[in-house]
C-alpha cells in the first residue's frame, strides 16, 4: 500500500498545565526573543490544572492528514516503555499507520512540559528516542512509493535523515513539504539549500524566518524594520529554491510566496482560545492537504489551514478539535 502521506519526525507524550502566574512582556531590544514570560525567582508557582496529551511534529501531522482522509504513516522513533506504549496506541487509535515507528530498547520516548498562560504556551522538550531517529531499507521503500512526504521536528543525526529522504524522493518524485526543527533553521539557508531546491512547500514560523535571514546575511546587517516585513523574509528564502514558502505569524496571520505572487491569510477569530500548542504543525499540514485537496490553489488552502488552527485552538492539545476533510 503506498502512502499518501509520510510524515517524518518526532512523537512525544506530553503533560499541559496551566497557570497565570507568569507575566509576559516585550523585549524589542532583542530580535529573536520579542516577548518573554517571567516568574518569580525561587516562588512556588500555582498550577491550575494539568492534562496528558500528545504531541511531536510527524505524530501532529499525520493525526491531521489522516483527518483530512489521507492515508498517512507516522516515522519516529518512541522508547520501549510506558510513554512510547501510549504514543502508539494513541496513533492507532487516530488512524494513523505505525509500521514505521520504532521502538527502541533502553531509550525513554520523547516527552515535554506544556506550560500554558493565557492561551499562549512555552515548552519545555526532552527528545528521548526521537533523537535516535534513523532511516533503514524498509523505510526508504514506503518513501519511495508514497506520494508525498511531510518532514517535520528532527534531531540527532537530522542530516543524514534528510540526505537520504531527499536522495528517495529526487528518484520518486514524490513532493516534500519541511518545517524545520531549531537544529536545521539554526544552521541557516546555504546549508540547506541543496534540500530547499527539491523542497514543494518550506514552512516556518516568523521568528524562524527572522533567524534564517539574519544568519544567511552573515556580515551583513538586516535592519529591523527590513526583517519586520514579512515579503522580504519571504523573498530571502525563496532564492534559495523551495517552490512554495510558507511563513505565519501568529495572531497577525500567514503569508505564502510561490515566486510570482504573494498570499496573505488573516487568523480567523476562534470560538476559545484556550491552547496554541501544536498550531504550527496543523496549519502547516493543513496548508499542505489544502494544495492536494484543491489542486494547488494556495489561497484555498491558506484559509483551510486559518479554519483548522482556530478549531484547534479552541481545544486542548495539538491534536484535538480537528475540522473535518471538507466537501470539494
Amino acid at each position: 500500500m503506498a502512502f499518501d502521506f509520510i510524515a517524518i519526525g518526532g512523537a512525544t507524550r506530553d503533560i499541559s498545565f496551566f497557570t497565570d502566574d507568569g507575566v509576559l512582556f516585550d523585549n524589542p531590544k532583542d530580535v529573536l526573543r520579542q516577548k518573554l514570560l517571567a516568574f518569580e525567582y525561587g516562588a512556588k508557582i500555582r498550577v491550575d490544572h494539568f492534562y496528558y496529551t500528545y504531541g511531536g511534529g510527524a505524530a501532529n501531522v499525520a493525526v491531521n492528514l489522516k483527518n483530512f482522509g489521507f492515508k498517512s504513516a507516522c516515522l519516529a522513533a518512541v522508547g520501549d516503555d510506558e510513554n512510547g506504549r501510549a504514543i502508539l496506541k494513541n496513533l492507532k487509535a487516530r488512524g494513523v499507520n505505525t509500521k514505521l515507528v520504532k521502538t527502541l530498547a533502553k531509550e525513554n520516548s520523547g516527552f515535554s512540559f506544556i506550560l500554558i498562560s493565557e492561551g499562549e504556551r512555552i515548552i519545555f522538550t526532552e527528545r528521548g528516542a526521537n533523537a535516535k531517529l534513523t532511516i533503514n531499507k524498509t523505510d526508504l521503500a514506503e518513501i519511495k512509493k508514497a506520494k508525498n512526504i511531510y518532514i517535520s521536528s528532527l534531531s540527532g543525526n537530522w542530516l543524514d535523515v534528510l540526505k537520504k529522504v531527499f536522495a528517495a524522493t529526487a528518484k520518486s518524485g514524490a513532493k516534500v513539504a519541511w518545517n524545520p526543527s531549531e537544529a536545521q533553521y539554526s544552521s541557516g539557508l546555504k546549508k540547506l539549500a541543496p534540500f530547499l531546491k527539491r523542497t514543494h512547500v518550506f514552512a516556518v514560523n516568523k521568528d524562524e524566518a527572522t533567524e534564517l535571514a539574519v544568519i544567511s546575511a552573515g556580515k551583513k546587517k538586516l535592519s529591523r524594520q527590513f526583517l519586520d516585513d514579512e515579503k522580504n523574509l519571504l523573498k530571502i528564502i525563496k532564492e534559495f529554491g523551495p517552490e512554495i514558502v510558507l511563513v505565519t505569524a501568529g495572531e497577525a496571520g500567514a503569508y505564502a510566496y510561490d515566486g510570482q505572487n504573494f498570499y496573505y491569510q488573516p487568523s480567523l477569530k476562534e470560538k476559545k482560545r484556550l491552547d496554541t500548542t501544536g498550531v504550527g504543525d496543523i496549519f502547516n499540514s493543513t496548508f499542505v492537504a489544502g494544495l492536494e485537496l484543491y489542486k494547488g490553489n494556495i489561497k484555498k488552502a491558506l484559509y483551510l489551514g486559518a479554519k483548522n488552527t482556530a478549531a484547534k485552538i479552541a481545544n486542548l492539545g495539538a491534536q484535538s478539535g480537528l475540522v473535518a476533510r471538507p466537501k470539494i
